[in-house]
């Protein structure tokens, strides 16, 4: 089962439903790409709760004014069975900068714009706006 994949799916659903706050497994990866998410507004928090097993993952989402989801699309690109990396001078910009990537580099789990400032490449696992 591909986890990051169910991690977006579940925020992209939570979304479309107009959920104020989504309850799923947390793992080291998810708050990696939930970090990036609140720094780049596109959600409001998240929280992380130990339990017996792996723990629980809270993430309050965002929404504008009018009620319209903070995320429009979510998109993963490398998945399991098919991975995608990037170099430092060819990650993608997604909707003329007016969107995001997410990518696996080295150092960690950040966006795209960071990845290209530090000249690190990696694993390009969404892409959204």
């Amino acid at each position: 089962m591909d986890t990051i994949s169910q991690f977006l799916t579940i925020i992209r659903n939570a979304g479309a439903a107009k959920h104020e706050k989504v309850d799923l497994p947390a793992s080291k990866v998810r708050a990696g790409i939930a970090q990036i998410l609140v720094n780049e507004g596109l959600i409001r928090s998240f929280k992380v709760a130990k339990d017996s097993k792996q723990g629980i993952m809270r993430v309050y989402l965002k929404y504008d004014e009018v009620g319209q989801h903070a995320i429009n699309s979510i998109d993963r690109v490398s998945r399991p069975g098919r991975r995608v990396y990037v170099k430092s001078d060819k990650i993608p910009q997604v909707r003329s900068g007016m969107g995001m990537s997410i990518i696996s580099t080295s150092k960690g789990i950040m966006s795209g714009k960071q990845a290209a400032e530090q000249n690190l490449g990696g694993e390009l696992l969404a892409t959204l706006w």
